[in-house]
């Protein structure tokens, strides 16, 4: 009977879990592994309207250091469909990814789009859905911008701090990528590119084509090569 009130109790703080946070650790029989959900905007400075589906970035980051130092958790396993969202708050959550000790592996389903793609390519193994899609373009600002040179000079530091991430943590080039982003006539009223699941392998913006089945297998392969 205590046994069965244990499990109860688990089982209601794991769901409580995945309500507030979007996130689960689950202890399986070959490992613990963590799984993190990033869906909608990244949430930055500015609280968004309740309306807007949201990660927010100071749930997020201490997360990961908690992944990071837990002796219970073997892999982090990121699930990602965004739209967008603050650049800032997006890098520092790829930051921490890419820094991790832990093996990790992120599968992009439906939408990877702008920050998300920096957000997928941080995981050491980046897989794809066949449907799923990569949304490239330049940076934006919303709010009043002022038409001083600064202004272009500072939107061109924040495009190639991007643009570096990117680079870095996958296999795709500086040159194509700065085409994919600034191709006309793909986006409406839009500068830009829609890169879908095979074509996102094929430029090594991600390292294979997969569901939770192969991204599953490939973060226990992983955890045993470290346990090993």
């Amino acid at each position: 009977m205590l046994y069965d009130e244990a499990a109860t109790n688990e089982d209601a703080a794991r769901l409580e879990q995945i309500e507030k946070m979007g996130s689960v650790t689950v202890d399986g029989r070959r490992a613990a592994i963590h799984c993190l959900t990033i869906v909608g905007q990244v949430e930055g400075h500015q609280v968004l309207p309740p309306q807007n589906k949201t990660t927010k970035y100071e749930h997020v980051m201490p997360q990961l250091a908690a992944i990071e130092e837990s002796p219970e958790i073997d892999g982090l396993l990121i699930l990602l469909n965004t739209v967008g969202g603050d650049i800032e708050a997006g890098l520092a959550i790829a930051e921490l990814i890419a820094g991790m000790r832990k093996p990790t592996v992120s599968l992009i389903l439906g939408g990877g789009h702008s920050i998300g793609v920096p957000l997928a390519v941080a995981a050491r193994k980046c897989f794809i859905a066949p449907t799923a899609t990569m949304t490239l373009h330049p940076v934006r600002l919303n709010g009043t911008v002022l038409g001083v040179p600064q202004t272009l000079t500072y939107f061109e530091k924040i495009q190639e701090r991007i643009v570096n991430f990117i680079v870095a943590n996958s296999k795709v080039s500086s040159h194509i990528l700065r085409g994919l982003m600034l191709k006309t006539g793909e986006l409406i009223n839009e500068v830009g590119s829609v890169v879908y699941g095979k074509d996102a392998v094929e430029l090594g913006l991600c390292d294979s084509l997969g569901s939770l089945k192969d991204a599953l297998s490939c973060l226990h392969e992983m955890i045993e090569e470290e346990k090993r």
